[in-house]
């Protein structure tokens, strides 16, 4: 899946951000394996960046630094910033065309801005992977497709791979390289095409989504 944006999709309790969370480590998996399990805590955080669903509030912290928070995997045990560091802050800023907003408090900032700026925060990890739980939530249509639109942009011009979690069903199935289709029957992957030849949008919402 590398350079490629994959989008998670699925009925509400289906475990899509409950995947993600495994996936990044914050829990234990119900059963199975898989490979990053294997990491050390530093080694997965060079693996792979999670930007999680709920709002986030700073008191008194800038653009810069919460950018910057990004980087804790490459800092020296007393956490100061190198020449390297600063300039992956300045890329990653650069890439959501926020580095006008760098000595900006974070907290003045709207849903939208705050959302790019967790964005670059998870570029400035500089993983291959990037995980997104619902990272269109608590914002309005042409900022949600605008998010998206720059997620898709980035896996292709960076080559990560990006898998993100969220209920923009019509966004989507037109901005994704890919659907991760997740129903009672198992999990899918395949285009967006693909799938709707196969139904499996109706086995998993247990409707004609297309047609109602």
């Amino acid at each position: 899946m590398e350079g490629e944006m994959v989008c998670m999709l699925g009925p509400n309790g289906c475990g899509k951000s409950t995947l993600l969370r495994t996936l990044a480590g914050l829990q234990p998996p119900l059963a199975g394996e898989y490979n990053l399990a294997r990491l050390t805590r530093q080694q997965l955080a060079q693996r792979l960046a999670l930007v999680l669903t709920e709002r986030v509030s700073l008191e008194s912290v800038s653009v810069h630094d919460v950018v910057a928070m990004g980087r804790f995997p490459y800092t020296s045990f007393l956490g100061g910033l190198s020449a390297e560091d600063e300039a992956q802050i300045a890329q990653a800023l650069q890439e959501v065309a926020m580095e006008k907003y760098r000595e900006t408090a974070f907290n003045a900032l709207s849903d939208g801005e705050k959302q790019r700026v967790l964005i670059a925060k998870a570029l400035a990890q500089h993983t291959p992977i990037i995980l997104l739980d619902e990272p269109t939530a608590h914002l309005d249509l042409p900022n949600r497709i605008s998010v998206l639109q720059l997620l898709h942009r980035l896996a292709q011009d960076e080559h990560k791979t990006v898998l993100v979690s969220t209920h923009e069903l019509d966004l989507a199935l037109r901005i994704s390289d890919r659907i991760l289709l997740m129903s009672p029957s198992g999990i899918a992957l395949d285009t967006a095409d693909g799938l709707r030849e196969k139904d499996a949008f109706r086995e998993a919402f247990q409707m004609d989504i297309f047609h109602f």
